[in-house]
């Protein structure tokens, strides 16, 4: 039994990696269907992201993994061109999947739903995951070749 009919969540997707998986995984475990925002080349680049992957390159990846990893689930990726996308505007979204470093997206989301007068949508914080060196996984380490894909450490040879 899903908690949730409509989750939303939000990434760049440069690299696809365990950290995204565990979110991946979280909102598809809640929701019966989930919505993905993803992150255009322009917004991107106004974070100051340096992508290696085109937003086109990122969408079939993301789409593949989700495919492969998540079969026969509902889901939806819409282009990011802000920070919240549709889970700010669609009423139907009932929660926002964020990871820990991301929380405090929630509680603004939450701001801009009251002010359009729909209903607040509940925060589902995961936890960041963790490298083998008890950093957290990231794509930018990941692009620094500290970690790969599943946060394990370059081996010495």
């Amino acid at each position: 039994m899903q908690k949730f009919d409509l989750v939303a969540m939000g990434g760049t997707f440069d690299f696809i990696h365990k950290g995204h998986m565990k979110l991946l995984s979280e909102a598809f475990s809640i929701s019966s269907k989930v919505i993905i925002g993803l992150t255009s080349d322009d917004m991107a680049e106004r974070k100051g992201k340096n992508l290696l992957n085109s937003y086109n390159k990122r969408l079939e990846k993301l789409v593949e993994t989700i495919e492969n990893n998540f079969p026969n689930k509902e889901f939806k990726i819409s282009k990011l061109e802000n920070d919240f996308g549709p889970a700010v505007l669609e009423k139907e979204v009932q929660a926002l999947v964020v990871s820990s470093e991301t929380a405090n997206q929630g509680d603004i989301l939450n701001q801009i739903r009251k002010q359009k007068k729909l209903p607040l949508a509940e925060i589902v914080v995961v936890p960041m995951v963790l490298a083998q060196d008890g950093n957290r996984i990231s794509t930018t380490r990941i692009k620094n070749l500290e970690i790969d894909a599943n946060g394990n450490l370059p081996s010495v040879d």
